[in-house]
C-alpha cells in the first residue's frame, strides 16, 4: 500500500517562505489526486492545496489561502511539493499530505482521501 512521508518543516521565521516536500512509496501516484491539509494545536484539520492530474490544470486551494499557497507534484520522483510564502504565526500547524486513488476528485474533504502521512510540524516566529 502507498505510504506517504512529508519533510521540510521545522522553525522558520515570520515572513519565511518555505517548501515541503511528501514522496510516496510502495507504489505509483501518477493518477492520484494529492493534497495538503494543516492541522494547528486546538483546531480542526484544514485543506491548503491539492492537485488532481499533474498534466492539467488541476490545482486547487482553499480561497483564503490561494495568494500565499502553491503546489507541484512531480509524478516521475512519486513527489508532491507545497511552496508557502510570506509565512504568518498562525501558520504554525502539523503539515500532512493525502493521496487518493480518484484522480478525477478535486476535494477539499479530508474524508475523501484514503492515504495519510503522518504529517511535518511548521513552527513560524514573530
Amino acid at each position: 500500500q502507498v505510504q506517504l512521508v512529508e519533510s521540510g518543516g521545522g522553525l522558520v521565521q515570520a515572513g519565511d517562505s518555505l517548501r515541503l516536500s511528501c514522496v510516496a512509496a510502495g507504489g505509483a501516484i501518477s493518477t492520484f489526486t494529492l493534497a495538503w491539509f494543516r492541522q494547528a494545536p486546538g483546531k480542526e484539520r484544514e485543506f491548503v492545496a491539492g492537485v488532481n492530474t499533474w498534466a492539467r490544470r488541476s490545482a486547487f486551494f482553499d480561497d483564503s489561502l490561494k495568494g500565499r499557497f502553491a503546489t507541484f507534484r512531480d509524478d516521475a520522483k512519486n513527489t508532491i511539493y507545497l511552496y508557502i510564502d510570506i509565512l504568518k504565526p498562525e501558520d504554525t500547524a502539523v503539515y500532512s499530505c493525502a493521496a487518493d486513488e480518484t484522480g478525477s476528485r478535486q476535494s477539499r474533504n479530508g474524508g475523501d482521501y484514503k492515504y495519510w502521512g503522518r504529517g511535518t510540524l511548521v513552527t513560524v516566529s514573530s
